[in-house]
């Protein structure tokens, strides 16, 4: 295994592993500390299936993977063990670590968000984690889901977590709500479409990484299921996978030479989970020509060393803290919790790709950022499918 890879799954299991160890073992809620904003008490209702949803859609890619090194290959399978016994002691009705997916005992709307990152893990990772499930646990994920049901998704990116929980339904049964998907797509591709690869966070525009953390990846992720059932919903992905790259392309821009970005809008303690879409986009081989793979991955690498080195990122038990660069609690919202922090594992998608792929097997190259801040000269962006 090349170093580059070797640090990037450190990082991924250095950050799921002390969440998925004590929950395969009934321990999680003993384990877990819950570090949040002053005042909100009610975390514990919904931080553990924030922790374990999103350290799963991070983790999923890997875990469908086959690694070509043997030392790689082992941990896959431990860790897989682990993730699927996770899933059992989530779901299962007498579990110690019983997970709030609406099911009448908390109040509140939270668990649309955290089982839909939960619906995106396992249908990235679909083969070894659903189908490894014995009848028990598949029944009650498929219960947890439609929990979920009883909460009507608010007027913005939300409507996407509710349209991926029903991707998954029709990924484990056949069927699904498919108003509730119909209803994400069109409000997203008629309607809050803004160009230049970019969509309002509902009717308003939001200058934040949400388009990363959510909007793409998810609406991708419902068309790769869905599509084929209706001829409207076929006819939107090409330009959404545009789109996606367009924007792909623009958080690469962001990336300074020294591996920092700007601290922008809410949510800026998901810390390198600000670039989950390109890491999706690179997992796909979907990057716009010019920008290399190897020249994300140099990019993403910096990044890591920059959000996941500096001292304070971990509490004393490996738990995540608080911060984008450290240990900064004044930087979480009223809404995070110690669980939000794990969307963070999303950047590390292209774990997913082999050793031998040119994302890893590529020399080290200068990303746009580098290229320019040295003096390079270098191409003018601009807006490439004005069609779209």
């Amino acid at each position: 295994m090349n170093l580059t890879r070797k640090y990037w799954l450190h990082q991924l299991l250095q950050i799921t592993e002390p969440v998925l160890r004590p929950l395969s073992e009934g321990k999680l809620r003993e384990q877990m500390p819950i570090e949040s904003h002053p005042g909100m008490n009610d975390r514990a209702d919904y931080t553990y299936l924030e922790a374990f949803g999103r350290s799963l859609a991070g983790l999923a890619p890997w875990l469908a993977a086959q690694a070509q090194d043997p030392a790689e290959e082992a941990e896959r399978r431990r860790i897989l063990a682990l993730a699927a016994r996770g899933l059992e002691r989530a779901v299962h009705p007498d579990s110690p670590d019983k997970m709030n997916f609406l099911d009448g005992t908390c109040r509140g709307n939270q668990p649309i968000v955290d089982a839909a990152f939960l619906a995106l893990g396992l249908l990235r990772a679909w083969e070894p984690l659903w189908t490894a499930c014995d009848a028990d646990t598949q029944a009650n994920l498929i219960t947890a889901m439609k929990a979920t049901r009883s909460e009507k998704a608010p007027y913005n990116n939300w409507l996407l977590f509710s349209a991926v929980i029903e991707a998954f339904l029709y990924r484990a049964e056949g069927n699904c709500d498919t108003m509730r998907v119909d209803f994400a797509i069109k409000e997203f591709t008629q309607h809050w479409y803004l160009g230049d690869g970019q969509y309002g966070d509902g009717t308003l525009y939001a200058f934040n990484y949400y388009n990363s953390y959510v909007i793409h990846p998810m609406l991708i992720a419902v068309l790769d299921t869905l599509s084929p059932l209706y001829t409207d919903w076929q006819a939107v992905q090409a330009a959404t996978f545009q789109r996606a790259a367009r924007y792909a392309q623009q958080l690469e821009n962001l990336i300074a030479p020294d591996g920092s970005f700007p601290a922008i809008g809410r949510s800026i303690t998901y810390r390198m989970g600000a670039f989950h879409l390109l890491a999706d986009i690179a997992l796909r081989h979907l990057l716009p020509q010019s920008i290399s793979p190897a020249s994300v991955r140099c990019a993403m690498t910096a990044v890591l060393h920059r959000c996941m080195d500096a001292p304070g990122t971990f509490d004393k038990n490996h738990f995540l803290t608080i911060g984008l660069c450290g240990h900064q609690p004044g930087l979480g919202e009223p809404y995070i919790s110690t669980g939000s922090l794990y969307l963070c594992t999303s950047a590390l998608l292209p774990l997913g790709l082999p050793e031998s792929d040119p994302f890893w097997s590529g020399a080290d190259e200068p990303w746009s950022g580098v290229k320019i801040w040295s003096g390079e000269d270098y191409p003018a962006d601009h807006l490439r499918f004005p069609h779209i």
